[in-house]
C-alpha cells in the first residue's frame, strides 16, 4: 500500500470519528513521501506532544494500514508536555509493533503508569531515548529484544537498578546514562553484565577543549541566565573511536543527541519532584554544582590553575614511581585522545576512585567507555589496578564457586578424614585452615548477591502492636546472638530480639528529655548493661529485673546510678567487668568502679580538644584508647597512672572514634571525612590507610568498625548513604552497600554502624534522614542474602542531630 492511500484512509477515519485531521500527522505522511522519492529510509514521524485524545482513534485505526504500507519505519517523539493521555500513547506505540524504530520520550507528562508499563512489558523499538523523573530504581525487565540503543541521559532521579534490570535486552549495544545519580560500582556492573552485546557505555560526555571557552561565553550571554543547549560534537572523530561496522550513523545520532536540559526549567524541576513509585531518592553532591561549574573547573584545571580533583588516589594508593610506571604503559595515542577533552554531565559513579579501571575490568566485552576507546594495554592495566585495589570475592578467592561443589568437597574431605588413623592429627589439608570451607561458602554467597538484603529493624510489643522509636545508639549483645539494645533520642533504652522484632524490655525516659549516646554490655555478666545520656546520667541495668515489653511500669529496680558525667558522649567497660570509662564534650575521662558505683578518678586534659570516644581493650583490662577532635588517638595504661600516653597516633583531621580489633592486635581510627587508618596496637605504627575518598565536608563524621572478627572493616559517614567494606589486611575494597529507601526526597546518611559479632558478613546500620521531623531507624544488612529474600523496606523518615557525638 502506498503512502498516499494510507493518508487518504487516515482522513476518512477522522471523518468517521468526527475529528479534523491532525496537521502533524499529515505533515508526517508528506515527509515520508519526500524521503521515498529521495530513496532515503521511508520513515513516518509521529509527535505525541502534538496530538490530542481526539486524534488517537483515527490514527490507531490506520496502524494496520501503516504496517502493510511502503512506510519502512515509524519514529515516535514526545519533546514537551502534551494533552494526549499516557494510556493512549502506550496503545499507539505497542500497536506499531515491528515497524517501530525510534521512541524518543523527553518529557514525562505521560505519567508514571506509562513508565511502569513500558518498563515491565517492553517495546519493539530499535532505539529508546527516555528521560524520566519517575525512575529511581530502574526496573526494565520487559522484553526489548530489538533494542540496540538506550539513552537514559538526564534522568536525574535514577540512582540504582533492580536485580533483573536489562535481563531481556540481548541486542543492546549502546547505553548512555549521563547526568543521573548512579553511584554504586558493584550493583551497576552487576546489572550491566546481563547485557551480552553491550559494546559502548557512557556515564559522562566529553567536550573538546578548544570549544569550551567560546561555549561558556555564549551561554553566559543568555538573557535569563540559564545555560543554553549543548553544542554539537563535530570535533569528535567517531571513525577513529568506533568500529564503523558496529555503529551506524543513525545509532550515533541517537546516542549522542543532547536535549536542552540545562535550559529547560521543567527538566530542572524533575529532580525535585517525587512520585509514589520513588524507591530511591538520595541527594547527590554532584548535583549541587551543575554543568557550568564543571566547565569552569575543567578549564582552570587545563590551564594549570587548580589541581586535578577527580578521584585522586590517596592512602593505600600507588607510590609516585609506581603510578609513573603504570602510566607509561598507556600508548601515546590513548593519552592524547583523553587529554583533548574534558568530562561534563557526569553521573556520580564517574567520581568513584578507579571508576574507569573498575568498569573495564568488570565488563570485558566493552569496547568504548565515556566516548573513549578501550585498547588492549588499557584493559591489561585495568585488570592490574582492579586486582590491587578491589576484592572480587571475599578472602581473596579468585573465582566464583558453586555452593553445591563446595559442600560436596567438604563432605568428601570429612569422609576421608574419618578413615584416617588416630595417629594423623592434622585433619585439614595443607594450606587449608579449619575456616576454609566456611569462608568458601561465604565467598560464594557474597559473590552471588550484588544486591544484599537490607531490612529495617521493626519493633513490636507482645501483642504485635507496632511501636515507633527514634534510635540514636545501639549495640549487639556479646553472647546472645538474638539480642540487641538501642537507646533513643528521647532517652528510652530498648532491649529487643532483633531476629523477630519483639521487644524484651523497655526502660522509659524520666525527667528532662535526653539522648542515649553511650551503651555497653558487660561481658562476664551478660545480663548487665551500662547506659549513658547526653545530660550526664549514667546507669547500670539488669535486664533480668526489668519489666517485660513496653509496660511503662519500670520502678528503677535492678539499676545502679553512677555520678553524672556532663555532656557525655561515650562509655565503655573493661574486659574484667570491674571498671567503667566515660568521655564527653570535654578533655577529661572519668573512671568508675562498677561494683560500688563510685567514681574513682577523673583524668584531666588528656587531649587538646574534647574526647568523643573512649574504648577499653577487649582482653587487657587496664589498656584503653581515646580519640579526640585534636587529631590524636592515644593509648593509655591504668597501671602506669595515665598522665602520659603509651603513644600517640595522629590523623590529619579530627578523630570521631577509635576501636580495638577483636584480638587487640590493631586500633582502627576514624577521622572526619572518610580518613580511616589502622594502627598496630602494640606501638601505634600506621599499618594501613584505607584511602577512602573525602567529600570535602568538615561535617562528614566517619565511623568504622570491624566485621568478621578482624577480617574486614565497615565504614560509613553522616553525609553519605553508602557503607564501604574493606579487607582489614590489604585495604582492598570488597563492596559498597548503598542504603535504599522509599519516600519523597528523603536523603539518607549513616549515623552509626556495627558488625554482627555472631554472623559473618552481617551488620546493622543506624540510618538517619535529612528532612525535618523524620525518624531514624536501624537497618540490618546481610551480604549473604539477596534483596529478593526480604521485602524491600519503605521509609519517609529523617535526621536526628548531634552527628559527631558518640560512636
Amino acid at each position: 500500500m502506498d503512502i498516499q492511500t494510507v493518508e487518504e484512509r487516515y482522513i476518512s477515519r477522522c471523518r468517521d470519528h468526527g475529528a479534523l485531521p491532525n496537521p502533524t500527522i499529515l505533515s508526517g505522511f508528506f515527509k515520508a513521501e519526500v524521503k521515498k522519492t529521495r530513496h532515503e529510509l521511508c520513515t513516518l514521524e509521529i509527535m505525541l506532544d502534538r496530538l490530542k485524545d481526539i486524534d488517537f482513534h483515527p490514527l490507531l485505526d490506520v496502524v494496520v494500514d501503516i504496517e502493510a504500507s511502503e512506510i519502512e519505519a515509524v519514529d515516535i517523539y514526545n519533546k514537551s508536555s502534551g494533552e494526549l493521555k499516557g494510556e493512549y500513547a502506550l496503545l499507539l506505540i505497542r500497536a506499531l509493533n515491528n515497524k517501530l524504530r525510534v521512541v524518543d520520550l523527553q518529557d514525562f507528562s505521560l505519567g508514571k503508569d506509562f513508565c511502569r508499563d513500558l518498563s515491565s512489558r517492553g517495546l519493539t523499538c530499535e532505539v529508546l531515548n527516555m528521560r524520566s523523573s519517575h525512575f529511581r530504581k530502574l526496573s526494565m525487565v520487559g522484553k526489548f529484544s530489538r533494542t540496540h540503543t538506550l539513552n537514559l541521559d538526564y534522568s536525574t532521579s535514577l540512582t540504582s537498578f533492580h536485580k533483573d534490570c536489562f535481563a531481556c535486552m540481548p541486542n543492546l549495544k549502546f547505553l548512555s546514562m549521563c547526568e543521573t545519580r548512579i553511584a554504586n560500582l558493584w550493583t551497576t556492573t552487576a546489572a550491566l553484565s546481563k547485557l551480552p552485546s553491550l559494546v559502548e557505555l557512557r556515564f559522562q560526555r566529553r567536550l573538546y577543549y578548544e570549544d569550551i571557552e567560546s561555549y561558556i561565553a555564549s551561554s553566559s550571554g543568555n538573557e535569563d541566565g540559564r545555560v543554553g543547549p549543548f553544542p554539537e560534537e563535530p570535533m569528535i572523530d567517531t571513525a577513529t573511536l568506533v568500529d564503523q561496522n558496529l555503529i551506524s550513523e543513525t545509532m550515533l545520532n541517537n546516542l549522542m543527541t543532547v536535549a536542552n536540559v540545562m535550559g529547560n526549567p521543567e527538566l530542572q524541576r524533575e529532580g525535585e519532584e517525587s512520585s509514589d513509585d520513588s524507591e530511591v531518592d538520595f541527594s547527590s553532591q554532584r548535583q549541587e554544582y551543575g554543568f557550568m561549574h564543571e566547565l569552569t573547573a575543567a578549564i582552570s584545571e587545563w590551564s594549570g590553575r587548580v589541581d586535578v580533583h577527580d578521584e585522586v588516589d590517596s592512602g593505600a594508593s600507588l607510590s609516585h614511581s609506581e603510578e609513573e610506571s603504570i602510566g607509561a604503559s598507556s600508548t601515546n595515542s590513548s593519552i592524547n585522545i583523553a587529554s583533548r577533552y574534558i568530562s561534563c554531565c557526569s553521573s556520580p559513579i564517574c567520581f568513584k576512585k578507579h571508576y574507569r579501571e573498575f568498569m573495564i575490568a568488570s565488563l570485558p566485552h566493552l569496547k568504548m567507555l565515556d566516548e573513549l576507546p578501550i585498547r588492549k594495554n588499557e584493559r591489561e592495566q585495568a585488570a592490574a589496578t582492579f586486582s590491587q585495589y578491589f576484592e572480587q570475592l571475599p578472602y581473596r578467592r579468585k573465582a566464583k564457586e558453586s555452593v553445591l561443589s563446595i559442600l560436596q568437597n567438604r563432605e568428601i574431605k570429612e569422609s576421608r578424614n574419618l578413615a584416617r588413623t588416630n595417629k594423623q592429627k592434622n585433619t585439614y589439608p595443607s594450606g587449608k585452615s579449619q575456616y576454609f570451607y566456611t569462608r568458601s561458602l561465604c565467598a560464594a554467597r557474597v559473590g552471588s548477591c550484588p544486591w544484599p538484603s537490607l531490612q529495617p529493624l521493626s519493633c513490636s510489643s507482645s501483642g504485635d502492636e507496632a511501636l515507633n522509636f527514634r534510635p540514636r545508639q545501639f549495640e549487639y549483645h556479646p553472647s546472645d546472638s538474638s539480642l540487641m539494645v538501642f537507646g533513643t533520642l528521647d532517652g528510652e533504652v530498648i532491649i529487643i530480639n532483633h531476629e523477630n522484632g519483639k521487644i524484651v524490655s523497655c526502660i522509659p525516659s524520666y525527667g528532662a528529655m535526653s539522648s542515649v549516646l553511650g551503651l555497653c554490655w558487660l561481658k562476664k555478666h551478660p545480663s548487665l548493661l551500662i547506659a549513658g545520656s547526653d545530660n550526664g546520667s549514667l546507669k547500670l541495668y539488669d535486664i533480668h529485673q526489668l519489666p517485660p515489653n513496653n509496660s511503662g511500669t519500670y520502678s528503677g529496680a535492678g539499676s545502679v546510678t553512677f555520678d553524672d558525667f556532663d555532656q557525655l558522649t561515650s562509655v565503655h567497660v573493661n574486659s574484667a567487668d570491674e571498671l567503667l570509662l566515660a568521655s564527653g564534650y570535654s578533655k577529661n575521662v572519668a573512671l568508675y568502679d562498677i561494683n560500688s558505683g563510685r567514681r574513682l578518678q577523673v583524668f584531666t586534659n588528656m587531649h587538646q580538644e574534647h574526647i568523643n570516644v573512649v574504648k577499653f581493650a577487649n582482653h587487657s583490662p587496664s589498656l584503653f584508647a581515646t580519640s579526640s577532635f585534636d587529631h590524636d588517638v592515644k593509648l593509655w595504661d591504668l597501671r602506669q597512672k595515665p598522665f602520659l600516653p603509651c603513644y600517640t597516633a595522629t590523623s590529619s583531621k579530627g578523630n570521631v572514634m577509635v576501636c580495638f580489633s577483636p584480638d587487640d592486635h590493631y586500633l582502627l581510627a576514624s577521622a572526619v571525612d572518610n580518613e580511616v587508618k589502622q594502627f598496630r596496637a602494640a606501638d601505634g605504627k600506621l599499618l594501613l590507610d584505607f584511602g577512602i575518598n573525602p567529600t570535602g565536608s568538615s561535617q562528614n563524621y566517619t565511623r568504622s568498625y570491624y566485621m568478621n572478627s578482624r577480617d574486614y572493616i565497615i565504614s560509613g559517614s553522616c553525609d553519605e548513604h553508602v557503607v564501604r567494606i574493606c579487607c582489614a589486611q590489604t585495604g582492598r575494597r570488597l563492596r559498597d552497600v548503598s542504603l535504599e529507601g522509599r519516600g519523597s526526597g528523603s536523603s539518607m546518611f549513616v549515623q552509626s554502624l556495627r558488625g554482627d559479632p555472631h554472623r559473618d558478613f552481617n551488620m546493622s546500620i543506624l540510618a538517619a534522614y535529612m528532612r525535618p521531623s523524620s525518624k531514624s531507624e536501624i537497618v540490618k544488612v546481610n551480604l549473604l542474602a539477596s534483596s529478593d529474600d526480604t521485602k524491600e523496606y519503605s521509609n519517609s523518615q529523617d535526621a536526628p542531630k548531634s552527628n559527631s557525638l558518640g560512636g
